[in-house]
């Protein structure tokens, strides 16, 4: 247990490290991996360039020791790492970590939701922004219908994994699906998020008129639905939840936009090729994957990771402005992991 949780400038400690395993992906979903940037001939990260497992799990032991108790592996579509199960095997064998989650597409988990499970996993975060079919296939870029998803959420749910649904909500988009989003999932007991369109990257043309924001929502909702609040679990609990009157099921909110979170920001960013972000807004990241290949010890890899952290000032949606949006090139969403 670390005595002297490691904390950055404005008193944030670091608990949540967000491992990106590839920054490959099968959808080509407009808001994170538009098909007109990302096309067939896109070169991604070669894989001598992606962190190995051995390097990932040393890692997950230095962020332990300076305070991290919850990892979520990310991507790029993290089913599309190989072997992924053996590396959920070896960050859980660490002592100290509390929680490992895994958020993906679910076009995978029909292969992988069992393997992953016997190693250990219990939770799963499925992005699904549409149940209309032809809707669905746009925004996923693929012409893949949300029956698909379906049938691997309702697969991964009998496999035994505690599932949240993710849905990023764009103005003029997809504001129709929201209510039937909700009655489908109230009626399946699983959590459904709804996260403001957020400008990461610089590929999804975002702007704050396209944002649907949390009150605009929860208005909608409300037409139908008599919701109340639950108290937030834990410091730095991102999605602000309210559950369905009479009901277990939840709704939850990701309001980075209009509601920002940076005060309790207590993320750390690690992307496939080894760099350290401290925050998902972030322009520039530290080399991590360098020193180790570079033979420093633990002891100077540690020495070297606190230093970032301890420097952080970050609070991107703090200070957010169309303009900043506009013209801080930040790094895409598909590399850094959401």
């Amino acid at each position: 247990m670390n005595a002297n949780p490691l904390q950055d400038k404005l008193g944030r400690p670091i608990r949540d490290l967000r491992i990106s395993v590839t920054d490959r992906c099968n959808f080509r979903c407009s808001y994170c991996m538009p098909k007109e940037v990302f096309g067939d001939d896109y070169a991604f990260l070669p894989r001598q360039e992606l962190l190995t497992f051995e390097e990932i799990h040393r890692l997950t032991k230095l962020f332990v020791s300076m305070g991290v108790k919850k990892i979520r592996l990310t991507g790029g579509e993290p089913l599309m790492r190989r072997g992924l199960p053996e590396l959920v095997g070896k960050i859980l064998s660490v002592e100290g970590v509390e929680d490992i989650g895994l958020t993906t597409n679910g076009l995978l988990l029909g292969q992988h939701a069992q393997p992953l499970f016997d190693a250990g996993l219990r939770r799963l975060n499925i992005s699904l922004d549409a149940l209309e079919p032809e809707l669905f296939g746009k925004l996923n870029g693929r012409g893949v219908e949300s029956s698909r998803i379906l049938q691997q959420i309702d697969f991964a749910k009998s496999v035994g994994f505690d599932i949240k649904v993710n849905m990023v909500v764009q103005k003029g988009v997809n504001e129709d699906e929201i209510l039937p989003m909700a009655a489908y999932f109230k009626e399946r007991g699983i959590t459904l998020r709804f996260i403001e369109f957020m400008d990461v990257g610089n590929d999804n043309g975002w702007s704050f008129e396209k944002v649907v924001t949390k009150k605009q929502i929860l208005e909608k909702l409300q037409t139908v639905y008599e919701l109340e609040p639950v108290d937030e679990d834990y410091f730095g609990e991102v999605a602000k939840r309210y559950r369905f009157k009479g009901s277990e099921a939840q709704v939850g909110f990701i309001t980075s936009v209009s509601e920002s979170f940076c005060s309790s920001c207590t993320r750390a960013r690690l992307s496939s090729d080894g760099k350290f972000y401290t925050c998902l807004f972030a322009t520039n990241g530290f080399d991590i994957r360098g020193l180790l290949r570079g033979g420093l010890n633990d002891d100077e890899l540690l020495r070297a990771i606190s230093g970032v952290w301890e420097g952080r000032a970050d609070r991107y949606s703090d200070e957010r402005t169309e303009q900043t949006a506009k013209n801080r090139k930040k790094i895409g969403m598909s590399y850094i992991g959401g």
